[in-house]
């Protein structure tokens, strides 16, 4: 763990994360109150289970968020710059970590003390509404992905994972589709939406095949978003679904 490079911080946050979504001030407050860290790829910036109760604003690169499910990782959520991850500790009286945060390359970020944390929260009610907006966001995403498993085939709820992702992290496509903007494989793919990695290839598959996507490793583009909407609402054919194993 290092120090992160003068030249980090991006010139305009991405106006869905925590750090976008603050006011200025607040956010300069946030980032000179902590110290700048540097994380290696495979580095851990924070371990399920661990007692500490730091938080990291991610100035750069991408994060995975996973956590053990016997003996499977499953990947939870990815962040990248201008997310936050550790507040649940940090707010916690007992803090203990629920999830496990890895670097996917080098990421640079700016870690705070839980009590630096709130009492920066105590004298910006704004950043406080903020950290609870987002705390309800992900508690709704993770409820929403656990009615999906037991409602929905594998290709819907690959659909959902990517529109969701898409919406927060893609950029346009010169052919008007959309990257997702994330390094993602086909087996955290299939962990993200709880299926095989063999039905997430089945699903990648079908729906290239018809038109709706375009994907190669570690990348894929929404070539039809209106098509991948249709499918996210159950209204195109699905390709069947089988356990994760």
């Amino acid at each position: 763990m290092g120090v992160d490079g003068a030249n980090a911080r991006p010139r305009e946050w991405p106006p869905n994360g925590f750090l976008g979504r603050l006011p200025e001030e607040t956010r300069q407050v946030l980032l000179g109150r902590g110290n700048p860290v540097r994380f290696e790829p495979g580095e851990r910036l924070l371990t399920e289970g661990a007692t500490t109760s730091h938080v990291v604003l991610l100035t750069g690169g991408l994060v995975k968020v996973t956590s053990l499910a016997e003996t499977c990782e499953a990947l939870l959520a990815v962040r990248t710059a201008g997310d936050i991850v550790g507040e649940t500790a940090a707010l916690a009286e007992r803090p203990r970590r629920m999830a496990t945060v890895t670097a996917c390359g080098v990421v640079t970020g700016r870690l705070l003390t839980a009590e630096a944390f709130r009492h920066i929260l105590t004298r910006h009610p704004e950043a406080a509404r903020l950290v609870t907006t987002i705390v309800a966001e992900r508690l709704r995403w993770a409820n929403r992905r656990r009615t999906d498993f037991l409602a929905y085939p594998a290709e819907v709820r690959l659909a959902r994972a990517l529109i969701e992702i898409a919406t927060r992290y893609g950029t346009r496509a010169g052919d008007g589709g959309v990257d997702i903007g994330l390094s993602l494989s086909q087996p955290e793919l299939a962990t993200l939406v709880g299926v095989a990695p063999a039905t997430v290839h089945k699903a990648l598959r079908a729906l290239r095949e018809a038109g709706v996507l375009r994907w190669k490793y570690r990348q894929i583009t929404i070539a039809d978003p209106t098509a991948l909407a249709r499918v996210a609402q159950h209204a195109g054919p699905t390709t069947g679904d089988e356990p994760a194993t």
